[in-house]
């Protein structure tokens, strides 16, 4: 069964982005030389994304070529009127069933791309199997947190930690799938 990653990076106090969508912030944190964060690697490693409709608007308002043009990129979205593109394909109903489906495939990994909504969806439905998180060296008070509201705690297991000379801090978790678990 392919593993459905959330590979992102957030500010020191859980924000992915500041309350209008910008990501600027992250161009603030020097990167360090030859240094990727893994991203070239874990980009490798899959052949498809996942992403939420705010984060898709993001992403095409950077007014660049659409970053991930050689994978199969879904959107999850309740605008109905949506038709796909040759990059993308807008998923409008059913989308716990499709995400399930798309998961039993044959094929490589599957990036969730964001946002903070599709995150804690996918979150709460188990949906999530690893969890790759890059904390930035900032604070920014004020943004759209990495998950949206949950209810209820949620455990994760760390798996790995790599520091940065940058002050960057990669984490690998991955849901404690018996949440009655004590760690």
């Amino acid at each position: 069964m392919r593993k459905i990653k959330l590979y992102i990076a957030a500010s020191m106090d859980g924000k992915i982005a500041k309350q209008n969508g910008s990501v600027e912030w992250l161009e603030t944190i020097p990167v360090p030389e030859n240094g990727d964060y893994g991203y070239a690697e874990f980009y490798q490693s899959i052949d498809t994304t996942i992403q939420g409709y705010t984060t898709y608007q993001q992403i095409v308002g950077w007014g660049i070529y659409f970053p991930y043009p050689d994978k199969k990129n879904y959107v999850v979205t309740r605008k109905q009127e949506l038709k796909s593109t040759e990059h993308v394909e807008f998923i409008c109903n059913d989308h716990i069933a499709f995400i399930k489906q798309l998961k039993q495939e044959e094929g490589k990994d599957i990036w969730l791309v964001g946002g903070s909504q599709l995150n804690t969806m996918l979150l709460k439905e188990n949906l999530i199997d690893e969890i790759q998180i890059h904390i930035m060296p900032i604070i920014l008070t004020e943004g759209i947190d990495l998950f949206a509201a949950i209810p209820a705690e949620f455990k994760l297991m760390l798996m790995e930690t790599k520091p940065y000379a940058n002050g960057v801090v990669g984490l690998i978790y991955e849901p404690v799938r018996d949440q009655s678990v004590n760690l």
